[in-house]
């Protein structure tokens, strides 16, 4: 199976998904917990939740594999983002509730497995969101990069309590203009029955601290959604079509403000 699926746009605004795939090779899932092969920790239905990105005349790169299989939002060299804090790794071999995702120690992945998986999985993916990027600056004179995330609104692992609903991340103001960043944080705290952040737990993974060059005319923002905000966050994880109902207009907002900023040059 390819990396991913990619839909070219018209419009200088590229949305990235990496966390959407659920995919697990056969030989990989077998050394899987019965758990992990349920795939919980996925950022599900962000496809349907962003339906309206197409009719924009956004690019959307979609993943394919699982996030257990690979990070696609993690450093290459297995780096740290949030150095001090608990993270998941770049191949990796727990889950948000810090449980083991091998039945195995001894089937933990090896060093040249990770290299085999980047090459395979990471590589493709980042390759085909920096040519995309490229296009659209060429055409345009600017990119927009919306990566678009979700998580369980209550992981004690990673943050006390409930997670704001919108949490947006610049890398601490450093991967997009600050007006664009406000602009987005003044359409996510107006939303009625919502709450919001900018830059708090999650300031923006690999992709868009990596990407996001404001100098360079690449404006890259992260949106970490909950779950319990358009889906059921336990099993089965369904969509759940009138609770997003809800959150879908002011999200569609936001990705036009996003979209705006990409078409106003100065």
């Amino acid at each position: 199976m390819q990396a991913f699926k990619f839909i070219q746009g018209t419009q200088p605004l590229l949305v990235s998904m990496p966390h959407v795939g659920t995919y697990l090779p056969p030989a990989l899932a077998a050394r899987l917990t019965p758990t992990a092969r349920q795939v919980h920790d996925t950022d599900w239905h962000l496809e349907r939740l962003y339906g309206f990105a197409q009719e924009l005349g956004a690019s959307v790169l979609i993943a394919t594999h699982s996030r257990y299989v690979i990070d696609l939002n993690r450093d290459p060299s297995g780096a740290s983002l949030y150095p001090g804090q608990s993270v998941t790794g770049l191949c990796p071999v727990d889950d948000f509730d810090n449980q083991p995702l091998y039945q195995d120690p001894a089937d933990l992945p090896t060093t040249a497995e990770i290299a085999l998986r980047r090459d395979t999985l990471w590589q493709p993916y980042h390759q085909q969101l920096h040519a995309e990027l490229a296009r659209i600056q060429a055409v345009h004179g600017k990119a927009v990069l919306w990566d678009a995330h979700s998580i369980r609104s209550v992981v004690p692992r990673f943050f006390e309590g409930k997670l704001p609903d919108l949490n947006l991340g610049s890398g601490n103001g450093t991967s997009c203009d600050p007006a664009m960043s406000a602009a987005l944080l003044a359409i996510a705290q107006s939303a009625p029955g919502y709450t919001a952040v900018l830059n708090g737990r999650f300031q923006g993974g690999y992709i868009t601290r990596h990407y996001g060059q404001p100098a360079q005319n690449i404006h890259a923002i992260q949106l970490e959604m909950t779950q319990s905000s358009y889906m059921q966050e336990a099993m089965p994880f369904d969509y759940l079509p009138e609770v997003a109902a809800g959150i879908q207009p002011h999200l569609r907002r936001m990705v036009e403000a996003a979209l705006r900023f990409g078409v106003n040059r100065h």
